[in-house]
């Protein structure tokens, strides 16, 4: 019997996604790829982010050779149509789809049959059952994390976890060394174009031209050099890089940011893991085989493979688990649009240097880390109550790894604290102090983070408070952030300071 065609979805570009054991295709399927213009009508992505994905869709067809069949369509439906034999009636094969809404349309279509997901440790079902097993239905992550690290054997001495302790984030919390610009460690590794990756690269800009120019496509940010792996050597060259010569110091720094030095010790790999061109088990292991052969400290090996097996797994099942209202709960109540300067990264607009120098990064590049992610941009949205759904297509559409099972759980539950807190325990944001800690944006700003009101007054400073003041009955109720709700009673100058949050409104700080 001829094997069933295989379709490859532009997330699914690794070579897992083709093995047949653990449920995969058929060995040796044919292969079919569409490359949907639609997806990139439907929303404003980064430019940098569009050409990424097209330019690891079209290398890996050039990889599958006449293996593949690779059609450029308006939408899937229409290319599938296309493909030979694909107006009938044979049966074709799909990985289980990252989104909602592929996998509806993938279950809408009577010939594709779904096989499991792929490109993650935990299945569905055995998730669904750890979450039935917990006591009250909680399902933090650090129970979660735990449970991996013993399924998988992971940082494991025996029964108990190495080094005696499952947590070292109080190591892995240090401000950036004051006095320094950057990191004294080796850059990332980013990409050569070859005499291949130049011809498909350079298809990609001009197809993103020319469509642009044509008016079928509109794109945020700017579009410089690929600074993200395309290709499975590509991909693995870059995690490569990273144990050797950055893992060591990626723990100690984890949280720091430094305004010259955007990529500090991070690994940059969070692109090419969610396009499938690395797994995450390959991941964690071999940091965890660099840890063993005293190549990299436990704190940093622990952060690491916490961000992999904890936190990118935890995210994946509960964006399956809490269902589709989970992308329109708005616990918080907060309704404001997103400012123009945000929805165009206009950084230049922008007087707060911590705020204008990430929102640059993200035009720059379509990339920042974490910590910058969380406490300068999420926290700028939930300060001034912008609407959450906005803000998650917002972080879906202008980040190079962001995608809907990615944004949805982080920005909504995590960043937003949208979901009152199904999966953390309080919201995050802070005021000008904490950024003045653990960074070096503060000095040349023209704001003070010391300062609440007046011509000087930090907008996260301001902003905090403000925040804290709009919910506090729902603070005070919150053990995490009684203590600081308490604090609202000794602002002498809390009515100016409403004000002069009010005032400001939707103005580019």
């Amino acid at each position: 019997m001829e094997p069933r065609p295989h379709w490859l979805f532009g997330d699914q570009l690794g070579p897992h996604f083709l093995d047949p054991r653990h449920g995969g295709p058929d060995a040796q399927a044919p292969v079919i790829m569409i490359e949907a213009r639609s997806v990139l009508r439907r929303r404003r992505f980064h430019r940098a982010k569009a050409h990424l994905v097209l330019s690891a869709m079209r290398h890996r067809a050039a990889e599958l050779g006449d293996r593949v069949t690779y059609v450029r369509a308006e939408t899937y439906t229409e290319g599938l149509a296309e493909v030979p034999g694909g107006g009938g009636t044979d049966r074709l094969t799909v990985c289980h789809p990252t989104s909602r809404a592929a996998l509806g349309l993938v279950t809408s279509l009577e010939r594709v049959d779904v096989l499991p997901a792929k490109g993650f440790l935990v299945p569905r079902a055995e998730f669904t059952q750890w979450a039935g097993r917990r006591s009250g239905g909680s399902l933090r992550m650090e129970g979660f994390y735990r449970w991996v690290r013993e399924r998988h054997d992971l940082l494991m001495d025996g029964e108990g976890p190495a080094g005696g302790r499952w947590n070292l984030d109080h190591d892995n919390r240090e401000p950036p060394p004051r006095g320094r610009d950057t990191l004294d460690v080796a850059g990332p590794w980013r990409p050569e174009e070859d005499e291949i990756d130049d011809e498909i690269d350079d298809e990609v800009r001009h197809d993103l031209d020319r469509w642009e120019r044509d008016g079928q496509v509109s794109f945020v940010g700017r579009h410089g050099p690929r600074l993200f792996p395309a290709t499975r050597r590509e991909a693995l060259s870059a995690l490569r890089r990273f144990l050797s010569h950055r893992l060591p110091d990626f723990g100690r720094y984890e949280d720091a940011m430094l305004a010259a030095d955007p990529v500090m010790s991070h690994s940059l790999l969070s692109a090419p893991l969610n396009l499938g061109l690395l797994d995450p088990a390959e991941c964690v292991e071999r940091a965890e085989a660099a840890y063993r052969a005293g190549d990299a400290p436990l704190n940093s090996v622990e952060g690491f493979v916490r961000q992999i097996a904890g936190w990118r797994e935890y995210v994946w099942q509960l964006y399956w688990h809490f269902g589709e209202d989970y992308r329109h709960r708005n616990e918080l109540r907060h309704h404001a649009p997103l400012p123009d300067w945000f929805l165009e990264l206009d950084a230049d607009a922008v007087t707060a240097n911590c705020l204008s120098t990430v929102l640059a990064q993200v035009r720059d590049t379509g990339w920042t880390h974490h910590i910058p992610r969380l406490m300068v941009l999420g926290s700028r949205a939930l300060q001034d109550g912008w609407d959450p759904a906005a803000v998650t297509d917002w972080f879906h559409r202008c980040f190079v790894d962001g995608y809907d099972w990615v944004m949805l759980p982080n920005v909504v539950g995590m960043s937003q604290y949208a979901d009152g807190g199904l999966m953390t325990t309080k919201p995050y944001t802070s005021g000008g102090a904490y950024l003045h800690k653990m960074s070096d944006l503060c000095g040349p700003c023209a704001y003070r983070p010391t300062d609440r009101v007046g011509d000087h007054a930090c907008p996260y400073s301001t902003g905090y408070w403000a925040f804290l003041h709009r919910h506090r009955a729902r603070l005070a109720a919150n053990h995490r952030t009684a203590r600081a709700v308490q604090g609202l009673d000794r602002l002498k100058d809390l009515p100016e300071l409403l004000d002069q949050a009010a005032a400001r409104g939707a103005q580019a700080p």
